[in-house]
């Protein structure tokens, strides 16, 4: 076991005062660093870039906790404490990428002795003061200050209104025909006769595929498409203004053109022609599929002439049901939670040659699960799986660092917020949460590194995703499936009908394809130029990309967290994909644990880290340069 050991976390008592007595001891040690690198700097290039290190350690490790707590802490109190703390880290982050004394002393460091990660660092360091504005002119760099104090405020209170904002609907339990037993269990009429069905994942999504009643599934989509509105629409403009003032101040056209420019596209123009490129690629297959939805949904409505969203996954579940014999009520009984969850650990245990040891250890909420992670015996980690809704915690499914893992210094740690049910799963819900653990895999394998700004998922944005998308495919083995996948009689999942669950998620693949390009291109276009109405935008762009109409009185953009976060690049899951199913191609499909492929992928993409380029990481992997083939040929199956 590593002599290494993860944090101490607080109990519920402790949390209020250690979250701020841990972030403000971190803001609070890395000022102290700072003052000390400029009063006596190192005079050695290693020492220099080492004393650097060391300042961006303390403030990583604070703004992993501020940003897990104020994601995930039960008590709002808390909450709002760890969102006040990352205030002040970010305040103190931005003075310094623009401090000219600190970029003098690291601009000036003799590189000729330095190794190629060493050298690496420097130039993403010098990079990163120059994005910050530290050439600017004094005036120039005091607005720039203002202007990330200002965006952080509105991507907090946007995070706030989406997570805070959840909406609901009430109707009589014959509004709920076709719903599975076990969601109706667990959807008790009120005392007014009434059932309550939430936005939260586990009430909206089983609702819009499985409830039999038009009005009851389009009453749903109202809420789900107007949560967060209209207060987030306000807060959406601020925080474009505030971003396209910020890139313009630092010399870009606009704010898409300065976030692409670290990327892996490079451009803002290279992502319309990226976006452009998918849709056209998609649109056969979209406009086909599409059509045969629309013939299904006219047995049903005679005189439809179109299909609206709040029907769209209602009755793609009834095509793959009639049409490819998949029954998705009856795949659920073969994903209950506990199962896949462990068999989640299990499969990625013998994918990548660790495993997973649960840990009696203090947490924020009964509901987290801590394991440590265990490679040849040694602990390499710990990760915190939180995967069920609760009151005031973030909405959807991602992977936050709590702590970069540095080599013999401190373990990497990372945290999993879902919003799964507790029973049984929509096998979608596995794909999810296969995906968003090999984020979790990645931040915990990449997590020896040298330098804090390498460790973990600490490529290009736009490559991050396609590890995670490249795990997915673990979730669609018969093999794999059959190892954890069992219903209530024991019986495993039978290869049979995982090759149909196969040829039915090949189904509308196409107008998928062109609804992820609908908000890459919203995505982009809100931050390219100002826009008076931002609903207008959303209804102009969903009918130019995707094949399915606006449904009117509906505000998407108010509740599309990726606006703030991703900002203007949405695309990266598109590109992702791109070269996740490039990456797949290594692997024999009637293999997937083959120990040389499995090791040589866990080697040269994920323990890397961010050390080097993600095309380099992709083409040490194959052996060559990826390309576009893999994803065309699986987008013409």
């Amino acid at each position: 076991m590593s002599a290494l050991e993860p944090q101490t976390l607080p109990t519920s008592d402790e949390a209020l005062e250690w979250v701020a007595r841990t972030c403000d001891g971190g803001l609070d040690r890395a000022r102290s660093l700072v003052t000390s690198f400029k009063k006596s700097p190192p005079t050695d290039a290693l020492e220099t870039l080492r004393a650097w290190n060391d300042i961006h350690v303390a403030l990583a490790g604070a703004a992993g906790v501020a940003g897990v707590y104020s994601e995930a802490d039960p008590s709002s109190a808390v909450r709002d404490a760890a969102e006040t703390a990352m205030q002040r880290l970010d305040a103190f982050s931005t003075e310094l990428g623009m401090d000219p004394e600190v970029f003098g002393i690291l601009s000036s460091v003799d590189t000729s002795g330095l190794d190629n990660g060493a050298r690496r660092f420097l130039e993403h360091t010098l990079r990163d003061f120059r994005r910050s504005g530290v050439d600017q002119d004094e005036q120039t760099r005091a607005r720039l200050s203002e202007l990330a104090e200002l965006e952080l405020r509105a991507s907090q209170e946007h995070s706030k209104n989406i997570r805070e904002g959840v909406r609901s609907i009430s109707v009589p339990p014959a509004a709920l025909a076709g719903m599975p037993q076990d969601w109706l269990d667990a959807h008790p009429a009120g005392d007014d006769g009434l059932v309550t069905v939430t936005t939260d994942y586990p009430d909206a999504i089983p609702l819009i595929t499985f409830c039999q009643d038009a009005s009851t599934r389009m009453a749903m989509t109202l809420e789900r498409l107007n949560v967060a509105w209209p207060g987030n629409d306000a807060v959406l403009q601020r925080l474009l203004e505030l971003r396209a003032e910020h890139a313009k101040l630092l010399g870009y056209d606009t704010w898409a053109d300065f976030d692409a420019e670290v990327k892996m596209i490079g451009n803002a123009s290279a992502i319309g022609e990226f976006i452009d490129k998918i849709t056209a690629a998609a649109t056969e297959s979209a406009e086909r599929d599409k059509a045969v939805l629309l013939e299904r949904l006219q047995q049903d409505v005679p005189e439809a002439t179109d299909i609206s969203s709040s029907d769209l996954s209602f009755y793609s579940e009834l095509v793959r049901k009639e049409q490819y014999a998949v029954d998705a009520q009856q795949v659920r009984t073969y994903f209950s939670f506990e199962k896949v969850r462990q068999g989640l650990l299990d499969v990625t245990g013998r994918l990548f040659g660790i495993s997973f040891e649960p840990v009696d250890a203090v947490t924020w909420d009964a509901d987290v699960a801590p394991y440590d992670v265990l490679r040849a015996g040694e602990r390499i980690g710990r990760i915190y799986l939180d995967l069920h809704p609760r009151d005031g915690k973030y909405k959807h499914a991602a992977q936050f660092d709590l702590r970069g893992g540095l080599r013999g210094r401190q373990l990497p740690e990372g945290v999993l917020l879902c919003n799964f049910g507790r029973g049984l799963m929509e096998h979608d819900e596995v794909v999810t949460l296969f995906h968003e653990f090999g984020h979790l895999i990645h931040h915990v394998l990449g997590g020896d590194q040298e330098w804090i700004s390498f460790t973990g998922v600490a490529t290009e944005w736009d490559f991050v995703e396609a590890p995670s998308q490249m795990l997915e495919e673990w979730a669609w083995d018969a093999d794999v499936l059959a190892t954890f996948a069992t219903n209530e009689a024991g019986e495993t999942i039978p290869a049979e009908l995982v090759t149909k669950m196969r040829r039915a998620d090949d189904f509308g693949k196409g107008f998928q394809a062109r609804t992820q390009m609908f908000y890459a291109a919203l995505s982009l276009n809100l931050y390219l130029r100002r826009y008076a109405d931002l609903t207008e935008v959303v209804r102009d762009l969903q009918a130019k990309y995707s094949v399915f109409p606006y449904v009117p009185d509906t505000h998407f953009h108010t509740a599309f967290g990726h606006l703030d976060g991703y900002s203007s690049g949405y695309y990266t899951y598109m590109w992702s994909l791109v070269i996740a199913k490039d990456m797949f191609s290594a692997f024999d499909t009637a293999d997937l644990y083959n120990a040389e492929v499995a090791g040589r992928y866990r080697d040269k993409v994920l323990v890397p880290g961010g050390s080097k380029d993600a095309a380099d990481l992709v083409a040490d992997f194959l052996g060559r340069p990826y390309t576009f083939d893999a994803y065309a040929a699986w987008l013409a199956e």
